[in-house]
C-alpha cells in the first residue's frame, strides 16, 4: 500500500495505491460513500483495496475535495468538484497501469461513478456496493437526519422546508456534523444510477443483508433493466453481512469481500 497526496484542484487530494503484485489484470478506482458513512466504511474499504490487490488489480482509493484527509473541508465540496477528481483519480492511475477500468462506488459512491464516468475518454466497468439509485432520495433521508437530531427539543416541524429554503437562498446547511453546500446538494439530487451512453460494459452489482435468502428489492431489479437495455451485463447478488456503512460499531463484511473478489476474478 502506497500513501501519497495527489495534486488538484483547491488542493491536494490523499490517495491509497495498492499495486498489484504482477501485470494488472484491471485498474480499479474507489468511490467513498456520504459524508460520515465514510467513516464507518473505511475498514471494509481497505480490506477489499487488498483483496484486490492481492487478486492482481490496480486499486487507487481517493479521498474526494472536502472529505477525509483531503484539503478542504466539507463545505467546500461540491458536486462538480468530486467528479473532476475521479477525473484526476483516472489520470493518475493511468500512469501506472493501461489495464482494464472499473470504478467501484458504495452507496453514493456509485452516483459519483455514473456521473463522472460520462466524460471519461473511454468506457469503464462498474462495481456497486448497496448503490443509491436515486440522488433525490439520498439526500431526503439525509435530511432526515437533521430532523431527527430536532426531535429532543421540538424543533422537528417543518425543519426540511427551513433547509431547503436556505440551500435555494445560496446558503449552506448543516446535518449530522456537516455542513453541505447548495451546490453539492443540488448535484447530488440532480443524479440518479443511470448507465452512462457513452458504452457498456460489466456490472457487479452487490447489496447486503442479516435475512436469509434475502431478494434484491424491486427499485434495484428496475433499476437493473435499464442498464441491461443499456447494453450492460449486471452480475447482481444479495449477500449475508451488515449494513456496515451505518452501524453504530465498526462491522465488517466477510461474504462481501469473498463475493466481490470472485466476481472481479471471473470477469476478468
Amino acid at each position: 500500500m502506497q500513501p501519497f497526496f495527489l495534486p488538484g484542484e483547491r488542493g491536494q487530494r490523499f490517495c491509497l495505491y495498492h499495486p498489484p503484485k504482477d501485470v494488472a489484470r484491471g485498474a480499479i478506482i474507489y468511490l467513498h460513500p456520504f459524508a460520515e458513512e465514510m467513516n464507518k466504511a473505511r475498514r471494509m474499504a481497505a480490506l477489499q483495496s487488498r483483496a484486490m490487490a492481492e487478486a492482481g488489480f490496480a486499486v487507487l482509493q481517493i479521498d474526494l475535495l472536502g472529505c477525509g484527509d483531503s484539503a478542504g473541508d466539507f463545505s467546500d465540496a461540491t458536486w462538480s468538484a468530486w467528479r473532476d477528481d475521479v477525473h484526476l483519480a483516472y489520470r493518475w492511475l493511468r500512469s501506472q497501469t493501461p489495464a482494464p477500468l472499473t470504478l467501484w462506488g458504495l452507496r453514493a459512491g456509485c452516483l459519483v461513478a455514473v456521473s463522472a464516468a460520462v466524460n471519461l475518454p473511454e468506457k469503464t466497468n462498474f462495481i456497486f456496493w448497496q448503490p443509491a439509485i436515486s440522488g433525490k432520495q439520498h439526500w431526503q433521508q439525509f435530511m432526515r437526519l437533521k430532523m431527527a437530531g430536532e426531535l429532543a427539543s421540538g424543533q422537528a416541524k417543518g425543519i426540511t422546508e427551513q433547509l431547503r429554503r436556505q440551500l435555494s437562498a445560496g446558503e449552506p446547511v448543516e446535518i449530522a456534523g456537516y455542513t453541505v453546500s447548495p451546490a453539492l446538494a443540488e448535484g447530488l439530487e440532480a443524479t440518479e444510477l443511470d448507465p452512462p451512453a457513452n458504452g457498456n460494459g460489466q456490472i457487479i452489482w452487490l447489496e447486503t443483508s442479516l435475512r436469509d435468502e434475502a431478494t434484491l428489492a424491486p427499485v434495484s431489479l428496475k433499476r437493473i433493466e435499464y442498464w441491461l437495455v443499456a447494453g450492460y451485463a449486471v452480475h447482481a447478488k444479495v449477500v449475508r453481512g451488515p449494513a456496515f456503512w451505518q452501524t453504530s460499531e465498526i462491522e465488517d463484511a466477510p461474504e462481501l469481500l469473498v463475493t466481490t473478489r470472485a466476481a472481479l476474478v471471473s470477469l476478468t
